[in-house]
């Protein structure tokens, strides 16, 4: 950052900044070794430019201005002046290097931490938080805390010493001469106060206004067919244009307020050296001030404005990033995901398992889910579900139709435990959910989301994410019975083709048949598909259904469907709307009902 430039002051202050400065000097102070050496060496730097400045005094009286002639003298104190300053560097180095490893260090604990509590929140938090939001906290909020650790903190304190030190040097040479200085120093805070107050207010309008232009950018190139479709460019570049004028003013404003500072102090400064110099000279040949005294005091006199101007340039840049500090330990403070489940899932041989209770009990592991009277609110006095009440016995295949919004998706997501009941209870082989430790219950249920997630990694490396001590025999095993084996072959590198940017590389039915993979070669007893199938052409899936009900034989499936063909040979289709069971039965018996199933698989009543 130039002099005199003040900080962009767009950010947001810590509300608390005591608790979040102790809080986040607790993850440097784990090692109070390296900090104290931190400290030690900032003193001695401080101190040492300190001790030299005023070692001149004697230089300059005793050889320079009193003729003397004893080079030997002189020598040895320009040696000692030299052996202070290179301590004074050895110094500053060694702070420098140990704090730069303590932040790095720091920081790196924080963001594991961050990282580690993000593992444990419930999805509703998710829901509430935008992802860029949480993202922010890992890239924006946890660089400026490197920064500030690293560089903005040190110099404060380094300021704030050598400020003290320079005040502590000039009363100690000449009280009165200070006096002239303590006026301009008034002076100079009072400028910076006004004129930094103004440059933090339209730099605050000037990240607000570029945050419009950025979005407005992204929106736009997102957006350029449409765009183009309707012919809207010219009324595209009028917004742009709008937009970009209002940022250009605010910046300007700023720049203007925040350049005017250097110029200004540094001539305040100018005339203080000035009006100390007249006065010492008055000094000198009324008192007797001496001449290196006075000399070194009108050094100090231009050096003392210096540490105010770091003062100024970093105390925007500790601020933010106490701020984003403060934003990052409220994420680490949102009470974690609640699970006082006791039954555990324990392997009782090869491919059996079997729940054990409290007491040692085990109940084999065989897929009977049961809904008692469910009801449910994303947000209190909105219900979703209404009374539901439903049952899957091992190996039915129960599939839920119905339209958007309906509560399909809901249902799916309580046998997970992703959200916590209203009211009611559901029951997996006997056991109330709410018993069963969450890990243990999401290991025994395998999902394919409407919404494929792929990982940066190998087309192995992601259908092994669904069980990761599979083999790969196991694991092509699971994509042949996804039908993804034929495409994979084809692909550049095979199983070992590189995804990347979620699965970018691929089409999205690919994806989907990967993530079908993904979920066989974790061979759970309990399948959940939601729109499965829904990014595969017909071809496609009318391919994969021999391999899907390899899947799930033996298995309890539940399905969520727009395309009716794929629930035809459910053992129960649940129709719901509006959070409720309006039919139930096979696909025979709800045709020969001619209720709202026969409407829609008939195409009288359109899906919404």
């Amino acid at each position: 950052m130039p002099p005199g430039r003040v900080p962009r002051g767009g950010y947001q202050k810590p509300q608390n900044m005591g608790k979040t400065l102790r809080r986040l000097i607790g993850y440097l102070t784990k090692s109070p070794l390296p900090l104290a050496l931190v400290l030690t060496c900032l003193l001695c730097s401080v101190g040492t430019n300190l001790a030299g400045t005023y070692l001149m005094r004697g230089i300059i009286n005793d050889f320079i201005w009193s003729g003397c002639t004893d080079y030997a003298g002189l020598g040895s104190s320009i040696l000692k002046l030299i052996g202070i300053y290179l301590l004074g560097c050895l110094a500053t180095y060694g702070q420098s290097a140990v704090m730069v490893r303590l932040a790095q260090k720091g920081v790196n604990k924080l963001r594991y931490d961050l990282f580690d509590k993000l593992q444990k929140l419930p999805l509703s938090y998710f829901d509430r938080h935008p992802h860029g939001e949480l993202m922010s906290r890992f890239t924006n909020d946890a660089d400026n805390v490197q920064t500030a650790l690293e560089q903005s903190m040190v110099s404060m304190i380094s300021s704030c010493l050598m400020f003290v030190g320079l005040v502590v040097m000039m009363l100690v040479i000449n009280w009165k001469l200070f006096l002239v200085t303590v006026v301009v120093l008034a002076l100079t805070m009072a400028v910076f106060k006004v004129l930094g107050g103004k440059s933090r207010k339209y730099y605050q309008a000037q990240q607000a206004a570029l945050g419009e232009v950025n979005g407005n950018i992204q929106e736009m190139i997102e957006g350029l067919k449409v765009v183009k479709a309707f012919t809207h460019e010219e009324q595209a570049k009028a917004d742009f244009q709008r937009l970009n004028e209002t940022y250009r003013d605010a910046a300007q404003k700023a720049n203007f307020y925040s350049t005017t500072i250097m110029p200004i102090s540094g001539n305040l400064m100018n005339v203080s050296y000035a009006l100390t110099a007249c006065f010492g000279g008055v000094l000198a040949v009324l008192q007797g001030f001496d001449l290196g005294g006075m000399i070194i005091y009108l050094n100090l006199a231009r050096q003392v404005g210096q540490p105010l101007n770091q003062i100024s340039q970093q105390m925007t840049a500790v601020l933010s990033a106490l701020a984003g500090a403060e934003r990052i330990f409220a994420v680490m403070d949102t009470p974690p995901e609640v699970d006082e489940g006791k039954v555990h899932l324990t392997r009782v041989s090869g491919r059996e398992w079997a729940w054990k209770k409290e007491d040692g009990t085990l109940v084999p592991l065989k897929g009977d889910v049961r809904f008692e009277n469910v009801d449910f609110s994303y947000v209190p006095g909105k219900r979703i579900l209404h009374g539901i009440s439903l049952y899957a016995t091992p190996g039915q295949k129960i599939a839920f139709v119905g339209s958007t919004g309906a509560g399909k998706t809901t249902i799916t997501n309580l046998i997970n435990r992703f959200y916590e009941l209203e009211g009611g209870r559901i029951t997996y082989d006997g056991i109330d959910v709410r018993d069963i430790a969450k890990d243990d219950l999401r290991a025994s249920l395998g999902m394919v989301l409407q919404d494929t997630h792929l990982f940066t990694g190998t087309v192995m490396d992601n259908i092994r994410y669904g069980r990761l001590d599979a083999t790969d025999e196991e694991c092509i095993a699971a994509a042949k019975t996804a039908n993804a084996h034929s495409f994979i072959r084809r692909l550049p590198q095979g199983y070992q083709t590189v995804v990347t940017g979620d699965g970018a590389n691929l089409s999205q039915g690919q994806r989907q048949l990967l993530a079908i993979a993904r979920a066989a070669v974790a061979d759970p007893p309990v399948m959940i598909l939601d729109e499965a199938t829904s990014s595969i052409d017909t071809r496609t899936e009318k391919h994969i259904e021999a391999g899907m009900d390899a899947l799930m034989e033996g298995r309890t499936v539940f399905v969520i469907a727009h395309r009716l063909s794929t629930v035809r040979n459910s053992n129960c289709i649940v129709v719901i709307e509006n959070g409720q069971i309006e039919e139930k039965g096979d696909h025979a018996a709800l045709l020969e009902e001619k209720g709202r199933y026969y409407r829609l698989y008939t195409g009288q009543f359109q899906l919404s």
